[in-house]
């Protein structure tokens, strides 16, 4: 078994579930890590054992990081992925992809000439619940789609916008359905397939930012399948992301990685599965709360790729493809019509 050197850019709140991830995995270490604040660094470095380096250059020349985590601000991953692979260094890049698909596909142009593998963070699909959601679809037992619904109703406070300069812009963060709700919008685009248009509002209700907080979408997939996605930031105290699928054969709807219902009418199926009125802690209610197991899960992926010579599971285009309906959704929000997918090509 290969030993992968890892180096994490970037020592936000989760730099340390990539740091947890790395260490859970029996071929992977953390080798270094750099900020643009060199004592957040230092203090992250003898947290978890590592090297810290000045700056990104230095960080890029040590020949003992194979895989770069990326988890700069959303609209830094661009640049900072850009020159780790100019560097020949394997990418983990944090969700969303970036902020834009310019700047998405300026990255992802930049890995495939470099010849490196780039993943960007969808770690639920590796849930116990998405895996067992895809074998029910791919078997056929929802029978036809016809209505998806991703739902992210979170809950942060006017604290959290106001800690990093960057957060709430629509520069380097974007808003409740970039940030917090790209998640489950990816997963419901895995698991509906492409989307043809849509139909989207936006508001800013409760906090002081530049982005929304709450944002509604109507979905019309190639399929012919309808979809809602909602997604927010101030609905108190946070709750479980949800994501529930129709076919004309039943409903399987997945709670935070785990299907808590599944009605088949060939008389599959688990029943109510779990109810609960309050909620555990969680993401929902603080970032800091993140459990890297499935990030590990991801990672041990991108690991077994470069080994074996095939793509990531989830792959850049496919994080591309999440982020086109974001930006679909705050376009159509903005101009108040429905917008017709694809955008427009990938510009190579």
């Amino acid at each position: 078994m290969s030993e992968h050197g890892f180096a994490v850019v970037g020592t936000g709140v989760i730099a340390a579930t990539h740091a947890r991830a790395i260490a859970a995995l029996p071929n992977a270490h953390l080798v270094a890590v750099t900020d643009v604040r060199p004592d957040a660094a230092g203090a992250f470095a003898a947290e978890h054992g590592c090297a810290a380096e000045p700056d990104l250059a230095a960080l890029l020349a040590r020949e003992d990081v194979e895989v770069v985590s990326v988890c700069v601000p959303s609209g830094l991953h661009a640049e900072v992925g850009i020159q780790a692979a100019a560097a020949g260094k394997h990418l983990v890049v944090e969700k969303p992809i970036e902020v834009t698909l310019a700047a998405a596909d300026r990255l992802i142009k930049a890995a495939d000439a470099a010849g490196v593998e780039l993943t960007v963070i969808s770690q639920h699909r590796f849930d116990a619940g998405l895996v067992e959601l895809r074998l029910l679809l791919d078997g056929g037992a929802l029978g036809d789609l016809v209505l998806g619904e991703a739902r992210t109703k979170w809950y942060r406070t006017q604290q959290y916008y106001d800690s990093g300069a960057w957060r709430g812009t629509r520069a380097f963060d974007g808003g409740a359905l970039l940030n917090q709700g790209v998640h489950y919008v990816d997963l419901l685009r895995w698991c509906m397939g492409p989307v043809a248009e849509v139909t989207a509002v936006t508001a800013t209700s409760t906090h002081q930012m530049e982005a929304e907080d709450t944002a509604l979408a109507l979905l019309r997939f190639t399929s012919g399948a309808l979809g809602t996605i909602i997604a927010s930031t101030a609905v108190y105290p946070g709750f479980p992301q949800q994501l529930e699928l129709t076919g004309t054969n039943g409903t399987v709807i997945v709670e935070d990685g785990a299907i808590v219902r599944a009605e088949l009418l060939d008389g599959g199926g688990r029943g109510a599965g779990r109810t609960r009125d309050t909620v555990a802690p969680s993401e929902a209610a603080n970032p800091a709360l993140s459990d890297a197991a499935s990030h590990a899960a991801q990672i041990a992926d991108l690991l077994s790729a470069i080994e074996h010579g095939r793509a990531p599971l989830v792959s850049a285009a496919s994080a591309r493809d999440a982020l086109e309906i974001v930006c679909a959704v705050y376009e159509s929000a903005r101009d108040g019509r429905p917008v017709v997918l694809p955008q427009r090509p990938r510009a190579l």
